[in-house]
């Protein structure tokens, strides 16, 4: 590929994945405001933390779903094709939460929107990691995570300009429908992985890419790649998430931007963190770096829960730190994963392992929220609780292969 090929590759893998950030950041910001709108004089606190668990989950779902299936899609028909239907994937479906009625309708399209948030990670990281050497790809890897953390922030400046109340809900979802035109430009215009079109034909059997990662030579890499991407993705969405709803309901009544500002400072912080998590990866050894990641998150994430609270000076200063070292592990997994897997498997591989900790995240919120409703509501004592799994991480990552020496094959 040419110079010019290969940064159109990265800008548009970028772009592609900020939007994707902003479906993920969607719901913390506008779920209770959803609620309220669309239950009326039925809306209860406890009743709003359910259903912020339930869009939750159903978006995990989805993209448990969408990362194995439309992230296999990219080993079959191309990196760029299965890009460009998975953008159209969470675009359409999340404009049209704009026309919902009914809890119901937003539950199913949050887990359509799912489907293709879920696809876009395994295809784009793949065809970023193929497009660009070996020694430029921690910077890569890193800059592709902290678009998806730029997305949002995007949307938490927002919805700060434009607060998110139970009148005024409705745009966000208009707003999030936009990138379907980048999702038309990926299908027309944007160049195909030159590896991944070696590769075709090259496999030596007719073994599919989903059913090669269980054979003898992969299954070891995909169990651990499952693993190593469940822990923080199950961390994110059934601990830390709870920040903002907890935001809203301590400080809604009379700064209805404060939300909005938790979730800024949450993403800010984030943005550098997914950033920097491949270049600790590069420079401290893959082991070295998981480890302490998951020290210092689970560390913080207590501090985040039990220290502080909505309103007070401590509060965004500690959730911007959060932010940092929760996002460290997405960008190592950026860097880390398509290393574990082959060319002709590399995005399935990647899609089923980072993926497959979306099943285990949408059971660990549907848990977090019968949780929150047992405590009556009491959003500290359930952050603290679910945040124990980023413990985990460090028992774990012994089990790993350190990949730091290997080139992508």
């Amino acid at each position: 590929m040419s110079a010019a090929q290969r940064y159109l590759v990265l800008i548009t893998a970028f772009l592609a994945l900020a939007f994707d950030g902003v479906e993920l950041g969607l719901m913390p910001v506008a779920s209770l405001s959803v609620s309220k709108s669309l239950l009326g004089t039925a809306f209860t606190a406890e009743l709003g933390g359910e259903w912020f668990a339930r869009f939750t989950a159903a978006l995990m779902l989805g993209a448990a779903i969408g990362g194995i299936a439309l992230g296999s899609l990219g080993d079959h028909i191309g990196r760029t094709r299965a890009m460009g239907v998975c953008i159209l994937f969470y675009s359409i479906f999340a404009a049209m939460g704009a026309y919902a009625q009914t809890q119901e309708q937003m539950l199913v399209l949050r887990f359509l929107v799912g489907l293709g948030v879920g696809g876009l990670w395994p295809n784009g990281i793949a065809l970023v990691s193929e497009c660009w050497s070996s020694a430029s790809r921690p910077l890569v890897s890193g800059a592709m995570m902290a678009g998806l953390n730029a997305g949002i922030l995007l949307l938490s400046q927002l919805a700060r300009l434009w607060p998110i109340t139970p009148d005024s809900w409705r745009w966000l979802f208009q707003f999030a429908g936009a990138p379907a035109l980048l999702g038309i430009s990926v299908l027309i215009a944007l160049p195909e992985s030159p590896k991944w079109l070696a590769s075709r034909g090259a496999a030596s059997g007719p073994v599919t890419p989903l059913r090669e990662l269980f054979q003898p030579a992969l299954i070891r890499f995909t169990l651990v790649g499952i693993l190593l991407s469940a822990i923080p993705m199950v961390g994110a969405w059934s601990a830390s998430k709870w920040m903002i709803p907890w935001s809203d309901k301590v400080a809604g009544a009379t700064n209805v931007g404060y939300k909005a500002a938790t979730q800024g400072w949450w993403a800010l912080g984030a943005v550098l963190g997914s950033f920097a998590g491949a270049q600790f990866a590069s420079w401290l050894g893959r082991r070295l770096s998981y480890g302490l990641m998951s020290l210092a998150t689970v560390t913080i994430t207590f501090a985040m829960f039990q220290l502080t609270a909505p309103l007070t000076a401590s509060f965004h200063p500690i959730v911007f730190a959060q932010g940092f070292v929760a996002t460290l592990f997405f960008g190592w997994l950026a860097l880390y994963l398509p290393e574990l897997f082959p060319t002709r498997v590399r995005a399935t591989g990647s899609g089923l392992a980072y993926n497959s900790g979306r099943f285990a995240t949408a059971f660990g919120v549907l848990a977090a929220g019968f949780l929150f409703t047992e405590l009556g509501g009491d959003y500290p004592r359930v952050g603290t609780i679910c945040a124990s799994i980023y413990a985990l991480g460090f028992i774990v990552i012994w089990w790993a292969p350190d990949t730091k020496a290997h080139d992508l094959s």
